[in-house]
């Protein structure tokens, strides 16, 4: 017997209940992983509210690291005792749990399980993003919103590393700072200054190739006049609230935009591009040319305080449970 997080009804943090759970041996393909730990993320909102609607009852989380205890028949790329690493597949939020190995990758050792819990799903989302949505180049000018957040200071840290000019939005003067020292040459307090006046000051009046946008409803019009004609606006997330249905002819009146929705689980569906986007994470964060900033971590148990923190905007960077 083992614990873990479950939701048995949707609603606040305090249906986050911590409850004995009953894992059992791994199938065909699976391992048994007894994690240390688990990544927080706004999804596990969205899972924890029924805005992402799936049966109940739930383990939420969908990142993860820890060590194999127990391999199931036909898997020859993962023994006990390796260390592993994962996004995805729900249920991170327990002490031990069943899972494909196909959905898992090796940590080598440069990388804590610490570090990996908190970049797995940030930090291959960040690689998705300057990698693959649109390839971010040196010479570039670009804008990442919420900036001080998880995927915003690896963006921040990996795209300066690029050779781009990084602009982002914070909504304070501690995250305007946070965000300058990981990578982001120009932080504007969005609650202070009006960005989209702020982006045709920085640009000469050019606009932007690309702007990255995970806050959604607040953010995403004005974020389409930040952009050069046929610039590409990539909206990620929607911590604000969802984005309102859009006319295409408003893509064409503003210039030939592209507009993309990318999530991340297409662009890791098979292991290879799994392994791809996370060794390049991976290389990069043991070049020092990415710091990872772990700046809350609670208890597994404790859950629901961790998603209180993050609901209210009192984190900054990553938030892990150690379980």
């Amino acid at each position: 017997m083992t614990s873990a997080i479950q939701i048995n009804q949707y609603g606040g943090s305090e249906v986050l209940t911590w409850v004995d759970v009953e894992i059992g041996q791994p199938a065909k393909g699976q391992v048994r992983l007894k994690q240390v730990t688990s990544g927080l993320n706004f999804i596990d909102v969205y899972h924890r509210t029924g805005f992402y609607d799936l049966p109940l009852p739930l383990i939420p989380g969908v990142e993860g690291a820890g060590i194999v205890v127990a391999v199931g028949e036909g898997v020859t790329n993962f023994k006990n005792g390796d260390r592993v690493a994962y996004a995805g597949p729900i249920g991170s939020y327990a002490e031990e749990r069943l899972i494909d190995a196909e959905k898992l990758v090796k940590l080598p050792d440069e990388i804590s399980f610490e570090q990996a819990s908190a970049i797995m799903l940030q930090g291959m989302t960040a690689q998705m993003l300057l990698r693959q949505t649109y390839n971010v180049k040196a010479g570039d000018t670009i804008l990442v919103h919420a900036a001080a957040g998880g995927v915003g200071l690896i963006m921040c840290q990996w795209a300066a590393a690029l050779g781009a000019t990084v602009i982002g939005t914070v909504s304070t003067a501690e995250k305007a700072a946070l965000a300058k020292a990981n990578g982001c040459h120009h932080p504007i307090i969005y609650t202070e200054q009006n960005f989209v006046e702020q982006v045709k000051t920085i640009t000469d009046g050019q606009g932007l190739p690309v702007v990255y946008d995970g806050v959604g409803s607040t953010t995403f019009l004005d974020s389409l006049d930040c952009l050069q004609m046929r610039g590409t606006m990539v909206t990620f997330g929607q911590s604000s609230g969802p984005i309102e249905p859009l006319i295409p002819m408003l893509l064409a009146q503003k210039g030939s935009l592209y507009l993309t929705r990318p999530v991340l689980f297409n662009y890791i569906a098979t292991s290879a591009q799994l392994e791809t986007c996370a060794t390049e994470l991976f290389d990069i964060i043991a070049a020092g040319k990415v710091q990872i900033n772990i700046n809350q971590s609670f208890a597994l148990k404790d859950a629901g305080l961790a998603h209180q923190a993050l609901e209210s905007r009192k984190t900054t960077g990553s938030t892990i449970l150690i379980a």
